[in-house]
């Protein structure tokens, strides 16, 4: 039986206390870099078709800002942080304190498309870094790179190999909240999307058994 049709809650539950862990060292820091109090959690993390992944995102030809990276290691795989435009803009104004960045149309602040890959960085970072801790693997990021795109085209390169074997990825939802400000939640997607082969050694190396 394939993997993925063996994936269950338990696999969920597993991915969703090692993204706390992650979030708590993001939030941490966050705080330092930006010297306030900024808080993280990840309310759910759930396994969805190729399709439904999209419709998260708002459909294949929305235009969102998204931070893209490879996993590489012992497992290798593609990750991508989305948020929609607005959510960016105000993620940027708390990071840089500059109200004029807007990603709705070009041209992109190079300020704030700065401050969206340092916290794609430090985001990703810390969940690849507790994911490691947790399985004892060497998961590492490659150095991030930030678009702003139709979600169908900023995905299509993640999609392409894993499409091959699977039709499924890892969400794993994001709220960032800067207390000091009164702008609300800012809230984004993680798509994880592990080659071909690694969810298994993931899984194995958490302790998580397959299901036949």
């Amino acid at each position: 039986m394939p993997f993925m049709n063996q994936f269950s809650q338990d696999h969920l539950d597993v991915l969703k206390e090692v993204g706390n862990i992650g979030a708590g060292h993001a939030a941490t820091s966050l705080s330092k870099l930006l010297d306030r109090k900024i808080d993280m959690n990840i309310p759910d993390v759930r396994l969805v078709s190729f399709n439904e992944m999209m419709d998260i995102a708002g459909g294949a030809e929305q235009v969102l800002v998204s931070v893209f990276l490879r996993l590489e290691g012992d497992v290798s795989g593609s990750m991508f942080f989305v948020l929609p435009p607005e959510q960016a803009n105000r993620m940027a104004f708390q990071m840089t304190g500059d109200e004029k960045i807007n990603f709705s149309s070009p041209p992109y602040s190079e300020m704030g498309v700065s401050a969206i890959n340092e916290l794609g960085n430090i985001l990703s970072g810390s969940y690849l870094s507790a994911l490691s801790d947790f399985t004892n693997l060497s998961i590492q990021p490659s150095v991030p790179s930030v678009s702003i795109d139709m979600i169908g085209a900023v995905l299509s390169f993640g999609l392409l190999e894993l499409s091959q074997v699977s039709d499924h990825a890892i969400v794993i939802d994001t709220c960032i909240k800067d207390n000091s400000i009164n702008s609300g939640e800012v809230r984004g997607h993680f798509f994880l999307l592990p080659d071909p082969g690694s969810f298994p050694i993931i899984f194995k190396a958490l302790g998580v058994q397959d299901h036949e």
